[in-house]
């Protein structure tokens, strides 16, 4: 009797849940590897490691990752031995910024002005070049806010340094923009890439809170410049499976923030607002088969994300159109512990179903 494909998912998060619950529709049975090893050589040639990785590439047919943190050696390693996507090239651009950023210019791309520092004097130069205000960052790790400092005056400058210095940073100059926008797409083995529509995020300290889809006011035009970027992207990269672009909508055009080379927040949306969602697209490109439709299923579909605690979320379930999304976790200040998508035939229906689904959190 024939048995489906395996597919094997470097960590063992709400992704990889979501990746799996998409998978089995598709007959895909899922292993996970929780157990990541650090990025040294010690750890990664330790007999423990090799043997949990043998275990590990014996029980799968092909391999994801569901973070951008996965230490790109162990992706090259599997990839001796297992088809792996997105390719390891994908990882080890979007770990750092400096080289995140120069890709992209190299392909046409609008990013913020960006300066790669390594000391103080570095940093101060690269203010009396790029300008003030301006947000400091480390080039590689931190997400959600972490590692980030805003420069607004020349006395932020050396505390910023102390706060997060003392290893190499980015500085970028401020983008005025008048939104946060994200494209998802998709890209097959084969070539072929579809696209999500543009899709507006609001933060709160640093936090993606909540998704609207599709964004507001968008022209044919900006939904068509913000594929071509991300289609530019995954072609130079040879990229295969889900990613996400985070985007600024200015008064010029968009301006490219950064990348995740993974399914991301901001596409969660699709599991009840589109025709196929993007853990299913995941899925069918990492098992060479056609990709789904990429179109709205829903006039609009909004996501909030719950973050910190759940609140009353049982109340939520009696808002119509409201869909639950829990994944398993504790709660702990600042962290993602499930989400709730909310569709509705008006952006105005949306709107009010929404903040319904927020009041019922709280009473």
């Amino acid at each position: 009797m024939s048995v489906g494909p395996v597919i094997g998912v470097i960590g063992a998060g709400q992704l990889g849940r979501m990746l799996a619950l998409a998978g089995t529709r598709l007959g895909a049975r899922f292993a996970f590897y929780e157990d990541v090893p650090s990025s040294t050589s010690e750890t990664l040639g330790s007999l423990y490691h090799q043997q949990q990785l043998q275990a590990f590439m014996a029980a799968v047919d092909v391999v994801t990752f569901e973070s951008e943190n996965t230490p790109v050696a162990l992706v090259e390693q599997i990839a001796q031995h297992k088809p792996i996507f997105p390719p390891a090239k994908a990882l080890f651009i979007a770990q750092h910024r400096g080289r995140e950023k120069s890709l992209l210019r190299s392909l046409g791309i609008q990013t913020a002005p960006f300066a790669v520092v390594t000391s103080l004097a570095e940093l101060q130069a690269a203010v009396e070049t790029i300008g003030l205000p301006a947000v400091l960052k480390t080039t590689t790790e931190g997400y959600d806010g972490k590692g980030q400092a805003v420069l607004r005056r020349l006395d932020d400058v050396q505390s910023a340094w102390q706060a997060i210095g003392n290893r190499e940073l980015i500085l970028e100059g401020f983008v005025r923009f008048s939104r946060e926008l994200s494209m998802v797409a998709v890209r097959s083995q084969q070539g072929d890439s579809l696209c999500y529509p543009l899709v507006e995020n609001r933060h709160e300290a640093g936090i993606l809170r909540v998704t609207q889809a599709p964004a507001a006011a968008v022209s044919s035009a900006l939904q068509a410049q913000a594929e071509q970027m991300v289609k530019a992207i995954m072609d130079e990269l040879d990229y295969v499976g889900v990613m996400a672009l985070e985007l600024f909508d200015t008064a010029e055009g968009l301006v490219a923030n950064e990348m995740a080379p993974r399914v991301h927040n901001s596409g969660h949306w699709s599991q009840d607002g589109a025709w196929t969602d993007q853990f299913e697209n995941h899925c069918r490109a990492l098992l060479g088969l056609p990709l789904g439709d990429a179109g709205m299923a829903v006039p609009h579909c909004a996501m909030l994300n719950l973050i910190g605690d759940l609140g009353h979320w049982q109340n939520a379930l009696k808002v119509p159109h409201a869909q639950v999304h829990l994944y398993d976790k504790a709660p702990r200040a600042g962290r993602k512990l499930g989400h709730i998508n909310v569709t509705a035939n008006t952006e105005a229906e949306l709107i009010e179903r929404l903040a319904l689904v927020q009041r019922c959190l709280s009473e």
